[in-house]
């Protein structure tokens, strides 16, 4: 039985692209984009980050930075939800793009599914907590709505987000970065 994952080892380049990817996702999540909400949907650049890291390095990466962003973006301002929402969808997104990563470097055929499908489970397990802890911003009948528009939006910017995060983290760690 192996022991878990050695996060002390983790390089110190990939902490800090990862901390400046999430970092600029999240300012401009929200900053900017809530500016561009089509029916108040805002696009998920942080949850795109995930994605990228997910990708990059494997689906136990994946999973602690989507709780860690996910967290962030609970208790970023202007935050009208219950705080874990997000960092338990994120972290599901990580885990699953990051089993869903192939061993080499993936087309944008390979990884925009991915990237479409993580958009689903995220927003769909953030609204479906949303229901379950009785968040009076969610209606059980906007739910198909909002979640054609969340997934439309991060698969257009996940044409440039994912590619720019990968491309981040194969500059500063190319030997380690799986796709």
């Amino acid at each position: 039985m192996s022991p878990g994952p050695r996060f002390s080892s983790v390089p110190l380049p990939r902490v800090l692209a990862t901390l400046i990817a999430v970092s600029v996702a999240l300012v401009l999540q929200t900053s900017l984009f809530p500016h561009l909400a089509i029916n108040g949907v805002v696009p998920d650049l942080v949850l795109l980050v995930v994605v990228a890291v997910g990708l990059a390095h494997g689906a136990e990466t994946g999973l602690v930075l989507g709780f860690g962003a996910g967290l962030l973006l609970d208790l970023a301002p202007p935050a009208d939800h219950y705080a874990g929402r997000w960092a338990l969808a994120l972290m599901v997104v990580g885990y699953v793009a990051g089993r869903l990563a192939s061993a080499a470097r993936p087309r944008v055929g390979q990884w925009l599914p991915v990237a479409a499908a993580a958009s689903f489970v995220g927003t769909s397990v953030f609204a479906l907590t949303g229901l379950a802890l009785r968040d009076p911003a969610v209606g059980v009948g906007e739910l198909l709505r909002v979640e054609v528009v969340a997934v439309a939006w991060d698969v257009a910017l996940a044409l440039v987000v994912v590619p720019l995060a990968l491309g981040l983290f194969a500059k500063v760690e190319p030997d380690r970065v799986l796709a």
